[in-house]
């Protein structure tokens, strides 16, 4: 889970400058991912110790689940734009979708690789202490 929480923020990361520069740098709004990607980044490298992975993970999946929070409206735009619906700033919404279905796709399988560790821990009561 680490070099995967550390790759969801390179890719947050640079989802956030590509789109501000894409964007025109209109907005810094466009840069919500990468404010989002640069702390999962310090969390995923921050895991890589042993004695604080368990916390960073939780920590990082938070943070995932906040970005999913506020970016799921993006969906239900996109599904608009593609039914010949017209939105306000279509090209905001294909963002706010990447990011919902990355972060989504990161609380997912998080939750599994938590799950997972559990059951091993229970599994092997003395191994883990």
């Amino acid at each position: 889970m680490v070099m995967l929480s550390i790759t969801l923020g390179v890719i947050l990361t640079l989802l956030g400058v590509v789109g501000y520069a894409v964007s025109g740098g209109e907005s810094v709004t466009a840069l919500i991912p990468a404010f989002l990607g640069i702390p999962v980044i310090i969390l995923g490298f921050l895991g890589r110790k042993e004695k604080l992975r368990k916390h960073m993970m939780h920590a990082v999946t938070l943070l995932a689940l906040i970005g999913f929070a506020g970016s799921a409206r993006g969906i239900s735009s996109v599904i608009d734009m593609i039914s010949g619906v017209e939105v306000a700033r279509p090209f905001a919404a294909v963002m706010q979708s990447i990011m919902a279905l990355l972060t989504l796709g990161f609380v997912v399988m998080a939750v599994k690789s938590f799950i997972d560790a559990r059951r091993q821990r229970d599994l092997n009561p003395g191994a883990s202490q």
